[in-house]
């Protein structure tokens, strides 16, 4: 887990043993309820932040690129997690959006989620360890590749995003 950064690229690398947030397509087609026991206002505590760098997203080739960085530090379940009093690990994370208007509201919307400790929780994977999951998609790879269900291209991520963030009460 952590980040590498050369003169054209800045990469964050997430969950290295697998074991990540469900895909955005498994979510469309099952409900994240379905798949982590997920408890609303169960975010850990943790801090996010975003830069704007000066490259292009594939799809999105007419401007720069919002990295926004999530950085939770390990810690103990709380009442609100499958497992209180429990040990939870940490998460770095980084996910992308497009440096435009439709970028910006999304960005705007997972700030307000986030600050009301509603972008994240503490869930039981399939294996049943305890891990720090989104509970909306998020895009963490900023290059083209065959799986849009991590990067892009992807066309329909930003309505995606924005109406599962909507449907939270986040506008």
């Amino acid at each position: 887990m952590g980040s590498s950064q050369s003169t054209e690229k800045l990469h964050c690398n997430r969950y290295l043993d697998g074991h990540g947030p469900p895909s955005l397509l498994h979510q469309a087609n099952v409900g994240v309820e379905e798949i982590c026991r997920v408890s609303n206002g169960s975010q850990p505590q943790g801090q996010m932040t975003w830069v704007i760098l000066h490259r292009e997203l594939p799809g999105f080739s007419d401007g720069n690129t919002l990295q926004i960085n999530y950085i939770f530090p390990d810690g103990v379940q709380t009442e609100k997690h499958p497992s209180p009093g429990q040990p939870h690990a940490g998460l770095r994370l980084c996910a992308y959006l497009p440096d435009n208007r439709e970028g910006w509201k999304v960005l705007k919307q997972m700030e307000k989620a986030f600050n009301q400790q509603m972008l994240f929780t503490v869930a039981t994977n399939l294996d049943g360890s305890p891990v720090i999951t989104p509970t909306i998609p998020l895009k963490t790879n900023p290059d083209h590749s065959a799986n849009t269900e991590d990067g892009y291209p992807d066309p329909h991520y930003l309505k995606t995003v924005r109406q599962l963030l909507k449907d939270k009460g986040f506008e």
